[in-house]
């Protein structure tokens, strides 16, 4: 199961929100370069880099952090937050890259989302799955749509999808647990489908409980900078 810290970014500093909200917000690094370093120097592999300015205005805005810490770094970025272009994906790419999370625009155009996935295949393409109360949301998750997130996962699986990053939403920066349930439920519905947890982790032991789920990999944030699971905690999950 791969270890993936996250780091949301807001004007280049480091933030955590609660359940997406803006409004609350806790700044805890303002370089960005800095945490991923101390990720790496833990033996971490992976990173998960979240433009939060560009998931409010609908385009890349933090390009310029995920170019200095893919260059800086040995990190194999999974980058997301405002990528609704073919041009916010070359330049999400260009800069470092190593998969995209189509979010919103898998909701709001599935056309243009199946294309990428025909020109860049499905390593490169992550399909975002944020969630509230088993129903997709969108749009920095100010709206909660109709759509059942178990028919959404498994049509884009069966157009060729392979990874899915799946965040419930009520859990995200809470520390409170993650939604096991909900995991077992959409494993249940799509068993191939290669499932990303994020959002709640708050303790060391949900990642045992995760990895017997057989989970793709596990998105770590607040916990971290919470110190509710330390880096040397985490070495011990690293290949």
């Amino acid at each position: 199961m791969k270890i993936i810290p996250a780091i949301d970014i807001i004007e280049g500093k480091c933030v955590r929100l609660e359940q997406g909200n803006y409004s609350i917000k806790k700044i805890y690094n303002e370089n960005p370069l800095e945490v991923a370093r101390q990720f790496e120097e833990h033996g971490i592999k992976y990173l998960h880099l979240v433009d939060l300015d560009g998931a409010r205005t609908g385009k890349i805005v933090n390009w310029k952090i995920l170019n200095q810490i893919a260059c800086k770094t040995k990190l194999q970025i999974d980058f997301g937050g405002g990528i609704k272009s073919g041009n916010d994906l070359r330049i999400a790419f260009e800069n470092g890259a190593k998969q995209i999370t189509a979010g919103s625009i898998a909701v709001r155009d599935k056309e243009k989302v199946l294309d990428w996935l025909n020109k860049f295949d499905n390593e490169k393409i992550v399909l975002g799955a944020d969630v509230k109360s088993e129903k997709i949301a969108i749009g920095g998750w100010t709206e909660t749509t109709d759509l059942d997130v178990f028919r959404f996962i498994a049509d884009y699986f069966q157009e060729g999808m392979k990874y899915v990053i799946c965040t419930d939403i009520v859990k995200d920066g809470m520390l409170e647990g993650t939604s096991i349930e909900l995991y077992k439920k959409i494993i249940n519905h799509v068993p191939e489908i290669k499932l990303i947890a994020s959002g709640g982790i708050s303790s060391i032991s949900e990642l045992n409980l995760l990895a017997i789920l057989k989970m793709e990999g596990v998105i770590i944030g607040k916990a971290i900078y919470e110190n509710k699971i330390t880096l040397k905690e985490l070495q011990n999950y690293v290949d």
